[in-house]
Order: C-alpha cells, then sequence, then structure tokens
C-alpha cells in the first residue's frame, strides 16, 4: 500500500515560498521610500536629539523584517513630529533653514511661538478704524460698539472695541449693504442759488450785453422789468378790456414795444404838428393811404402815442378785411381798432376817444409805384359825417415814405382772385427773393399833422347835408395833398 504524500508540508513549503517571493518584489519600493524618508529625516535629525522622545526606540530586528521595521518606525516618527510640529515652522522656512545646523532647527522647534511671529506678525487694529456697513455685509456679521462718551459726558459716538467678540446678529438686507456709511449733510454756505441770484445774474449778464451793443443799460433792465411785470398780469387776470376788445395793457407793454424798433431805427420816422392833437376830447385824424402793406397805420399809432405830451391812443378804423383776417384780426382788436362804420367812429368819438381812419382803403394801399403820393377817392365821406354828429375836429395827416417800402411793380390779378385778396403785388423782392422779399426797404419818413378843421360849429344837422359833406370832404383831401407835395420837396432823399 502505497504511502499517502504529506500534503500539510507540500502546503507550508509552498506558502513559505510565496510570501518569500512578495518580500522579495516589495524589497525594492520599500527600499526606495525608506531612501527618500531617511533623506527627510535627516533635517529633523538633530532635532530629535535635542527633545527626547518619550516613546522608547524599537528593538533593531536582524535581517530583512528588521530592516522593514526599522523604516516604519522612522516613517511613523516622521508623522508624529509633523502632528506635533507647527505647520508654519517647518513649511514656511526655507530650503536652506531645513539644512541648517542643529541647535537653530532646535531652537525652532522649542520655541513655534517665536517663528510665528518671525513669519507672519500680528496687524496693529488701527484707533479709530470703524466698519462700514458695506463690510459689514460682506463678512455677515456686526462687532460690538461701545458709546463714546464726549467731555461732557453725552454719548457722542460708537466705536468697535478692539476684543469684543463678533457674533452674529441679524442678516443684513441689501438695501443697508449699499446704502453709504455716513449721510451727507448739508452745509449753509454751499447752498443751490435762488430766484433772487438767478434774477441778479441774468441782469447782470443783460447790461453787459447792452453796453456790448451800444444800447443803455437802464433802458435794457428797465424794459425787462416792464415784461417781467406784464406777464405776471397776463398770468393773474389783473387787466381790462373796453366794449371794442381794446387792451391798454397789451398794447403799452407788447404791440408798442414791438413796433418802436421800426418807428425808430428802421423808418426813422419824424413827427411834426403833433400839438394839432388835443390832449383831451374826441378828435379824428384822416391821413392818406399807402405801402402794399398798412405800414403807416402802424407807424402813425405809434407817433402819437409816443410823441404826443398826453400818450393818447389811436383808435383805428379798419375795413372787414383786417378783422377777417384769423391772427392780425385779433391783433387789431386788443391794440384799438375796430370796424370802419359810422356807429362804432361815433360811439368813440362821444366816448372822447381819438379816432384815425384811412379813407383811401386798399385803392391807396395797391397803387402803383407810378401813381404814388397820388390820392386817390375819398369815397362818400363817411368820417366826416361821424365827425359833424359828435362834433369831433378833422385832423389832416400827411405820411411821407411809405410808399417806397414795397414798391408795387405789377399786380397778379388772377392769383388775387384765387386767394380773395384786392390786390397780389410784384415788387423788385416779391416773390423773387421769397421770405427775403417781406422786408420793406428803409425808406425815411415824415408824419406831419395839419392844423384841424373844426365841426363844433356846424352842429349835428350838418351831417344830413351831401352837399356840405361833400365840401368838407374836398377840403381835407386836398389840406393832405399839398401837405404832401410840400413834403416831397423838403425831402432830401428816399432813405435819408
Amino acid at each position: 500500500m502505497a504511502a499517502k504524500p504529506d500534503t500539510s508540508r507540500t502546503t507550508k513549503r509552498s506558502t513559505s515560498t510565496r510570501s518569500t517571493a512578495k518580500r522579495a518584489t516589495a524589497a525594492p519600493a520599500t527600499a526606495k521610500r525608506a531612501t527618500a524618508k531617511r533623506a527627510t529625516a535627516k533635517a529633523t535629525s538633530a532635532a530629535k536629539s535635542a527633545v527626547p522622545s518619550s516613546r522608547p526606540a524599537a528593538p533593531r530586528r536582524q535581517g530583512s523584517q528588521g530592516a522593514l521595521a526599522a523604516g516604519a518606525a522612522r516613517a511613523s516618527g516622521e508623522r508624529a513630529k509633523r502632528r506635533s510640529t507647527p505647520l508654519l515652522a517647518t513649511s514656511s522656512r526655507p530650503a536652506a533653514a531645513q539644512t541648517a545646523p542643529a541647535p537653530a532647527a532646535a531652537s525652532s522647534a522649542a520655541s513655534p511661538t517665536t517663528s510665528r511671529a518671525k513669519h507672519r506678525p500680528h496687524p496693529v487694529a488701527k484707533a479709530a478704524s470703524i466698519p462700514t456697513k458695506r463690510a459689514v455685509a460682506r463678512s455677515g456679521a456686526r462687532t460690538a460698539r461701545q458709546p463714546v462718551r464726549g467731555r461732557n459726558g453725552s454719548a457722542a459716538a460708537t466705536r468697535p472695541t478692539e476684543a469684543a467678540p463678533v457674533r452674529v446678529l441679524k442678516a443684513v438686507t441689501d438695501d443697508e449693504a449699499l446704502a453709504p456709511a455716513t449721510k451727507p449733510t448739508l452745509s449753509t454756505s454751499r447752498t443751490a442759488p435762488g430766484v433772487e441770484e438767478l434774477l441778479t445774474a441774468g441782469i447782470s449778464a443783460v447790461r453787459v450785453a447792452a453796453g456790448v451793443a451800444g444800447v443803455s443799460a437802464d433802458d435794457v433792465e428797465r424794459y425787462l422789468a416792464t415784461m417781467l411785470s406784464f406777464i405776471r398780469r397776463r398770468v393773474t387776470g389783473d387787466y381790462t378790456v373796453d366794449e371794442f376788445g381794446f387792451d391798454e395793457d397789451f398794447t403799452e407793454n407788447f404791440y408798442l414795444p414791438v413796433l418802436r424798433p421800426l418807428y425808430r431805427s428802421w423808418f426813422r420816422v419824424e413827427v411834426r404838428g403833433i400839438e394839432h392833437i388835443p390832449s383831451e376830447g374826441g378828435a379824428l385824424v384822416v391821413a392818406n393811404h399807402s405801402g402794399t402793406v398798412a405800414m403807416d397805420s402802424l407807424m402813425t399809432q405809434v407817433a402819437v402815442h409816443d410823441e404826443h405830451p398826453a400818450r393818447r391812443h389811436l383808435r383805428m378804423l379798419g375795413a372787414d378785411l383786417v378783422f377777417q383776417t384769423p391772427v392780425v384780426g385779433t391783433l387789431a382788436r386788443k391794440s384799438g381798432s375796430t370796424l370802419a362804420a359810422n356807429p362804432d367812429a361815433e360811439r368813440l368819438l362821444s366816448n372822447g376817444e381819438l379816432c384815425g381812419v384811412w379813407p383811401e382803403g386798399f385803392k391807396g394801399v395797391g397803387k402803383p409805384f407810378s401813381e404814388r403820393y397820388k390820392l386817390q377817392r375819398f369815397g362818400r365821406g363817411g368820417f366826416v359825417s361821424a365827425a359833424l354828429r359828435t362834433g369831433a375836429p378833422i385832423i389832416p395827416c400827411s405820411i411821407v415814405g411809405a410808399e417806397e417800402i414795397y414798391p408795387i411793380i405789377g399786380n397778379m390779378r388772377t392769383v388775387a382772385r384765387l386767394v380773395g385778396a384786392p390786390y397780389a403785388p410784384i415788387t423788385p423782392t416779391w416773390p423773387l427773393l421769397g421770405p427775403l422779399g417781406l422786408i420793406p426797404l428803409p425808406s425815411k419818413w415824415i408824419i406831419e399833422f395839419g392844423s384841424p378843421v373844426e365841426t363844433a360849429d356846424l352842429g349835428p344837422a350838418a351831417a344830413d347835408d351831401p352837399m356840405l359833406v361833400f365840401d368838407l370832404t374836398d377840403q381835407v383831401r386836398e389840406t393832405i395833398q399839398q401837405t404832401l407835395y410840400s413834403l416831397l420837396m423838403q425831402r432830401r432823399s428816399v432813405f435819408f
């Protein structure tokens, strides 16, 4: 009977062989790790010798197992040393310091506080540093504050204490985080300029501009004050209008000031015989009409108001077309004009107003330049009848210079019929130059008021006598015509 093989011995032998092979395979890797650890442990060998370790050294084993055990002990000792030594003391030192002699390394290891103070000094806290709300919002906490007492014992301000612990009180909202730390205070010495300062600065600038332009600064300032007062009255409604629509405040403060530059600087109007106009009571001014555009009536109105000592307003009698025009009709009503009808004229004269009439009408305004200063027919003498019924004197007025502002060299009758106008003039500048043709030529004007023709002695019944009315009409017309010829002889030039 064959003997059974000893399987237990064979198994033990194979197990021993496998363990030996594992140790032989792991020996090079272990040797490499041990070499690296040995190089690292050289820097700390001096510290180990200076500081005695509480652990006894492991007994050195014989053979390969002893070498492995020694390497493991050194590795565990290094890990223990790293855990007991502050990270700053070993990591912040340069490589040269790690290979320093044993006494220096020992002193560094023995006093970690000194090494930490050397490489990372504590920041010095500012005495008056107050954290802003934005900084608090970023940190998510608030610092405890202590009231700082002033000299009189009152709480003047709050400052954070240096040793106060930081604890979260509440969450800071977005509005608080975005709000500034301190609110700006308004200084009384630097405030926004008021209305008085702005007006003073504006008036000063206007005075300087007037001085540069050669205009009296006092006149400009007076005019500005008048305009501001006028605007205030218009806004508050502090003005009156009579039954004919005459607005005296509007006429004196807006209408006449707009016409004065033309009267004084452009046409340079010379007024004669202003003393023939009575200071009070009704009177009828009868004048010649010309100029393509009725500028002569406007200049006569300015002359009566500005040159007469009583500053009387001339209430003009206009045609129907004037009041049918949208803007012109409103301005005419506000400036004192009314419809050229006997009832309105008689009412004005009976109320003691100074009226003005231009009997030629559109026939005189639209006559060609070749017939200049030749009076057209005065109509049926309705103005004479109104003067006779009221007993108002008739004052002849002759105007020289208006014929040359828009010399009519042609008439577009077809265009006039289409637009419903009495005439469509052609002048040297219109319509050739377009809008520039509307600028009048700067002719020299002379306005002369003749001696009045009294009608009070004839009585109201004389208005019903046609022959007397025609005689007075022709008398007034001939007076104006002769005066025109006389003024033309005296005039040196059309523009001078």
